[in-house]
């Protein structure tokens, strides 16, 4: 997870999803995917995406899984990322 280390963790009222769109963000340029890609991969639209990585959007937990899957990491391991930029 190179490209999110060397970011600041984000702290207030909702740093979970500021958190969560860095983590995704970072994962999806680890694995050199487009966002269209991750899309694809995912089953979700291209502005979904888009959304998540720029913090605007409050996932479902199906949505979350599925985002997971398509980022090659346990939904689980997903969300220990994010706890550990808070």
């Amino acid at each position: 997870m190179e490209n999110i280390i060397n970011t600041p963790p984000v702290t207030g009222y909702v740093p979970i999803l500021q958190n969560l769109s860095r983590v995704v963000r970072g994962r999806r340029e680890d694995l050199g995917l487009s966002q269209d890609e991750l899309a694809h991969r995912s089953g979700l639209h291209r502005t979904y995406i888009s959304d998540i990585e720029r913090g605007a959007r409050n996932l479902s937990l199906k949505n979350l899984v599925r985002l997971a899957e398509a980022l090659e990491v346990p939904a689980s391991k997903l969300m220990s990322w994010v706890e550990g930029q808070a």
